[in-house]
Order: structure tokens, then sequence, then C-alpha cells
């Protein structure tokens, strides 16, 4: 067997740890998702209006901006074991949250909170990173990224039998509740056991972790600069996000709006401040080459997340509506087709990191965004006079290279930085939310055909973007605890 080759089948070392942190992926996933295929009955319980649904689909995915930047900072500092056990315990809170709602304020507040849970990707991104090296870790990230996305399509499949199997097929049962809340049951059971398998690195292994904590670290002022850019479009999203609160379903007044901006204005200086502080030394002693890397190709992975994960995040929580709408299905079969988009996670997403370690991490990317521009553009061709299967099928095609672009994204990530690893994933990850908040509102105002071509229009960015990404060659250098230079390799 080729070293290159992984033993899936296996159950010791690396593989273990692959095995027990994509399952928690999968959980994860699997309760952030929770609520899509059970939206129409939802909707009918808690007698809500097609505006306060859609503002539920915003907010399931508002948190994970900040969450997401929050994790990866902890993660590096306190290792992914600590942090994806104590994430999973507290994600579950939300969803019982969420499960004993009695109307639309508590329903809001439940999936504003469950958005804390989606940031648990980040922590494995840095636990694989650790136990593989570099010629598997597309492949390993890949598996990691892919069987645990599943977790949203799983939902969409067992959830609305769940329900029906506790509340009968009446009109405004109530066995949402109990299907909701055995997402949140499973999240906390396997924090313990996660906690109680995984180690942070094999037996041996240095952690490295950041000099200073609190914001990513750069290497010089033309990168700080492009730091400062970038985190610009998280704020915009949450700003975004209380607009549509705002002017668009008025559950928030516009003094309370204006608060709020003036305060995403304070945070985002405070913010700057904090890199500055972070960062100082850069301006007056500059790194040693060696210890150099290129916040360019953070930038660029972030624009790239944003069109492939934003939009995966969006279209599955629209998609069984879409279907439901325009082919007029019940909600369990609109939820099972719904899932076929995700389906693909099993095989999409590691088929990118595979791909990007065998062709090169660039040329991967070029290829997969092309193809998702094409396969959305598709998608907004779909109307009631196609063939149900045709539809599914266009469905599935595209997410295809939606899923596999995401692979291949996170075959680049850990090698930038090891010692940042976590808040490159966390940051990558953000935009992700990013696109979906962005995405999401479009859909809000706009027609599903309308909503596909938008996404398709931010690939062709994407694309160009691409164009600036550096192909990683050769090594990355660490310190180790006691002062000495360990070279860790990128290709």
């Amino acid at each position: 067997m080729s070293s290159d080759t992984l033993n899936l089948f296996s159950f010791r070392g690396k593989i273990k740890i692959l095995h027990l942190t994509w399952v928690a992926f999968f959980i994860t996933f699997f309760a952030w998702f929770n609520h899509a295929p059970l939206l129409m009955a939802i909707a009918d319980s808690l007698s809500l209006t097609k505006d306060q649904v859609k503002t539920l689909l915003i907010l399931n995915v508002a948190l994970t901006i900040p969450a997401r930047i929050v994790i990866g900072m902890l993660t590096d500092k306190y290792g992914p074991r600590l942090t994806y056990s104590l994430l999973l315990a507290v994600g579950s809170i939300p969803c019982f949250i969420f499960a004993l709602a009695e109307n639309f304020v508590q329903a809001a507040l439940g999936r504003f909170l469950l958005g804390f849970i989606g940031a648990g990707f980040v922590v494995g991104i840095r636990m694989v990173s650790e136990w593989f090296p570099a010629r598997q870790l597309g492949t390993a990230e890949g598996i990691y990224g892919g069987w645990g996305n599943f977790g949203s399509a799983a939902a969409a499949m067992s959830l609305p039998t769940i329900a029906l199997l506790f509340g009968g097929d009446t009109p405004g049962h109530e066995g949402w509740r109990y299907a909701i809340g055995l997402t949140g049951a499973m999240a906390l059971i396997y924090s313990v056991i996660y906690y109680r398998s995984v180690t942070d690195t094999p037996k041996g292994s240095t952690y490295f972790k950041p000099k200073k904590i609190g914001a990513m670290e750069v290497t010089s002022p033309g990168d700080f600069v492009l730091l400062l850019i970038m985190k610009l479009p998280m704020y915009a999203a949450l700003a975004l996000l209380t607009w549509k609160l705002s002017a668009g379903v008025g559950i928030i007044s516009g003094t309370w709006a204006a608060i709020i901006y003036a305060s995403l204005a304070l945070l985002y200086l405070l913010d700057a401040k904090k890199t500055y502080s972070i960062n100082r030394e850069i301006f007056t002693n500059p790194p040693a080459p060696v210890h150099r890397y290129k916040f360019k190709q953070v930038a660029v992975l972030n624009l790239l997340y944003f069109a492939t994960f934003g939009s995966e995040l969006a279209v599955v929580s629209m998609l069984p509506l879409f279907f439901s709408d325009t082919f007029a299905l019940d909600p369990v079969k609109a939820g099972l087709l719904g899932s076929a988009y995700a389906f693909m996670n099993l095989m999409s997403r590691p088929a990118g990191g595979l791909i990007s370690d065998r062709c090169g991490r660039r040329p991967t990317l070029l290829i997969l965004t092309a193809g998702l521009a094409l396969g959305y553009f598709s998608m907004s061709l779909i109307d009631a006079q196609w063939p149900l299967y045709l539809a599914v099928g266009a469905a599935m095609a595209c997410s295809f290279f939606v899923q596999a672009g995401e692979g291949a994204v996170f075959a680049v990530v850990p090698l930038i930085k090891r010692r940042l690893t976590g808040q490159i994933a966390g940051m990558t990850g953000a935009y992700g939310n990013v696109g979906a908040v962005f995405y999401l509102t479009v859909l809000s105002l706009v027609s599903y055909q309308t909503f596909f071509l938008v996404i398709a229009a931010t690939a062709v960015l994407g694309f160009a973007a691409l164009l600036l990404l550096e192909e990683p060659e050769g090594q990355m250098a660490e310190v180790l605890p006691d002062g000495s230079v360990s070279l860790i390799d990128v290709a």
C-alpha cells in the first residue's frame, strides 16, 4: 500500500483521530441544521409568517461569523480536544431552547445561539493538521469536512421522519420538538466521548501555539493593512443582518438598530487597535524571512470560501422550500430531495482534497470554481416545467463543484502557518458565514432564479481572485518551546 494511501477501515492512530473528529463535526452540523427540513412544521406550530421563517434562516448563520474567529483563537491556544468537547456541550443548550420555544422571539433566540455550534468545523481542521503529513493533508481534511458536513443532509433525511414518529401527521403537531431536542442530546453525550478518546497531537509531537492571543499575527505592514480590510465584510454582514431584522421584519426598532450599528463600528475600531498591539513589532522589527507568510493567501481563500461554503449554507437552508414551492411536494419528500445537495459531501469534498494533493492546490481550485459558477447558472434555469429528476440531478452536479471546492480550500489552509492554523481556519470559515448571510439576505429580496444567478456571479469574482494565489512550496518554520526552529513540509 502506498504511503500516501489512507486505510480508512483502520481505527488506530491518526485514522482513529480522523474518524472521531469527523463524527464530532457531523453532530455539530446535524444540530446546526436541525430546523431546515422541519421549517414547515415549525412555522405551522408557532404561527410564523413567511418573513419570520426567512429571518430564522439568517439568524441561524449570524453568530457563527464571530464564533469561528473566537473558536479559532481558543483552538490554537488551548488545543482542539478541549475546545471541541466544550463546544459540543455548550452547543447543546440552544437546541433545547429552540425545541421548547413557544413563539417567534424564543425561536429566534434559539436559532441565533445555535450559530455558535457551527464554529466546530474550525477545531477539527487544526486537529487533523496535527496528525497528518502535508502529502495526505488535503485528502484527510476533505474526508473530515465532507463526511462531517453530511450532518446537514442526514438531518434533512431523518428528522422529518423522527418528528412524524413522535407527533403524527396532524396539522400543528409537536413532533419537531422531540426531533430537535434529540440533536441536542447527541451533542451533549458526544462531548464526553470525544474528550475521553483523543489527544491534540501524536505522542512526542509539539503543539505549536501563537505567540500572542487576541488577534491574528501578520508579518509585514502591507499584510496588516490587508488584514484590517478583510475584517470589514465580517462586521458588514452583522450590520446587514441588523438591517434585515429592523427594516425587513421589524423585530428590532430603528433606535436599537442605530445602537447596534454604532456598536459594530466601535467593535471594529477596538479590533483594529488590538490587531495593531499584537503586530506592532512588524513596523519596527520585521521578522526574519524564514518566519514570514503572505496574508494574501488567506485573503484569497476567504473569498473562495465565501462563494463555496457560503452558498452551500444558504442553499441547504432553502432547498427543501425551493423544491416544495416549485414542484408542490410534501415536507418529507421536499426534505429528502433537498438533502441531495448536501449528500454529495460524502464524496465530493474528499475528492477536492485528494485532487488538490495530486494535481496542485491552485490548478484544482481554478477548475472547481469555474464549475461552481456554471453549476449555479444551471440551477437558475430550474422551474416547474423541468422533470423533477433533472432538477435534483442539476443540484447534485452543482454541489460536487461547491463541496470539492471547499475541500480544496482547506487543503491549503493548514499549509500557510501551522501555529495560526486555527485562526486562519476560523477567518476563512467565518467568510463562509458572511457569504451565507449575504446570500440569504439576497434570497429574501429576489426570486429563486435571481438568487442562484447572484451566487454564480460571485463565483466568477472568486475565480479572478484565484489568479493571485501562490502554490505552497517548500517548508514553513515554527519556533519550538526551547527556542530552536522546526521546519515543517508543506509540499
